[in-house]
């Protein structure tokens, strides 16, 4: 295969251009609103103007129409997953200022370049820290890196909690439905407190301020989603049956959710919450289902029982512009690393990632989801791994609803393999 250009990730963002920014707002984001009255409630941001670090949960693409209008009149230079510069196009996501990162890897070019758009461009920065959509509309890891960053940037730290953009369209079923959303946008730290207090005050502060639960949102104002096919993909991420235990045996449709194995079933109401048909309802929230399931993970992982091994049909996005199919791979997760094992541009490809350098998987389902896009290569469920200068689209070959077991075991891995560095220390 001839070689292959990989993404030049040194090149300096630029100060979001106000014409390009005009397009975007007037063709992309402004349709994304019709119908999704926003409301913004300002906390602690009395006085508060670019430059600032803002960081921001992280749903569906719906967060950024939040994201703008609660920063308006500014615009803001956003670190973006290379995929999307890929999907919407590398001159388009450049002009715009968005910043590229391959998710879950670290990279230094990406502070440098927050440093240049806040020491020069003055501008705001926006970081997901999360680096992926959530799974159960609640939040996900946040690194204690990101308090660091802070205090590297000396600008104030702003946190934005939106509300409805993940139930409107979730992971798991990405039709988009029409619901009022929400954003809280509120000042953490001011500039001196980032300069006298110590990371760990920042990182607390940061834990508390990103939490957000948007079935809880739904409850709260009353919102309802009458959508019949509501239900459909549910078993993407309630994997495990709380009536009978057994795994992988759930399936939905319309507005039920159902075990193969034992055929109790649950029906999903219009305020997104459970209901048994018959029995007991172990859990009618579906956050609460989903922290059972890690919950379950985490022993496995803690007691040296847990493995993933799978055959992987293997894609790769070296840069913004295509994937290139290199055939056949292996995935093998254990208690202790995660390891690939494929070919990629005729050659052969042997990749471990230890349980302390992997701290999350980035995971689609049923990728991309509009196929038309990619009428010549269809994905469907996705596990993304990335290295500096590569990232590993990885299709499961013959299984199913797979993926959100792998995102709690990612975690817990990472969270084990860092408790044993911390022993071996003292």
């Amino acid at each position: 295969m001839a070689k292959v250009k990989h993404y030049d990730f040194s090149r300096r963002p630029r100060k979001p251009s106000k014409f390009w920014m005009w397009i975007a707002r007037t063709f992309g984001i402004l349709p994304r609103r019709v119908g999704r009255p926003i409301t913004i409630e300002k906390i602690r941001m009395d006085g508060i103007k670019p430059p600032y670090l803002l960081i921001a949960t992280h749903q569906s693409m719906l967060d950024f129409p939040i994201e703008y209008a609660a920063i308006a009149p500014y615009d803001a230079n956003n670190v973006v997953s290379l995929d999307v510069f890929r999907d919407v196009g590398d001159y388009i996501m450049h002009v715009i200022g968005s910043i590229p990162k391959r998710r879950f890897t670290k990279d230094y070019h990406v502070i440098r370049h927050m440093r240049y758009c806040i020491e020069h461009n003055k501008s705001i920065v926006c970081v997901y820290p999360e680096s992926g959509f959530g799974y159960d509309g609640t939040t996900g890891y946040i690194p204690k890196s990101l308090a660091k960053m802070a205090k590297l940037l000396k600008v104030p730290l702003v946190c934005l909690r939106m509300y409805g953009a993940f139930v409107s369209a979730p992971q798991w079923n990405k039709t988009e439905q029409r619901i009022p959303l929400r954003g809280e946008i509120e000042c953490l730290a001011t500039a001196e407190e980032i300069r006298t207090l110590p990371w760990q005050e920042i990182d607390a502060r940061i834990q508390k301020g990103m939490q957000r639960d948007d079935y809880a949102y739904m409850l709260e104002y009353g919102i309802t989603i009458p959508f019949k096919n509501r239900a459909y993909g549910l078993h993407n991420i309630l994997y495990q049956c709380p009536h009978c235990g057994k795994e992988f045996e759930m399936d939905s449709k319309g507005t039920k959710l159902w075990c193969n194995a034992c055929g109790k079933v649950w029906n999903m109401l219009e305020t997104y919450q459970l209901e048994a048909e018959d029995g007991n309802t172990e859990f009618s929230h579906i956050p609460d289902w989903t922290k059972w399931e890690r919950a379950n993970v985490r022993e496995e992982v803690r007691s040296g029982k847990y493995r993933f091994e799978a055959d992987v049909r293997v894609r790769t996005l070296p840069n913004a512009k295509r994937f290139y199919d290199q055939g056949m791979g292996k995935l093998v997760q254990t208690c202790e690393s995660t390891h690939l094992e494929c070919t990629a541009y005729g050659e052969p490809v042997s990749l471990t990632w230890a349980g302390t350098e992997l701290d999350g998987v980035h995971v689609e389902y049923d990728y991309p989801w509009r196929k038309i896009k990619y009428w010549r290569n269809i994905f469907g469920d996705s596990v993304v791994l990335s290295t500096p200068d590569e990232s590993y689209w990885l299709h499961p070959v013959g299984l199913r609803d797979r993926l959100t077991k792998i995102v709690f075991a990612t975690l817990e891995i990472h969270f084990l393999a860092m408790e044993n560095v911390r022993k071996d220390r003292t």
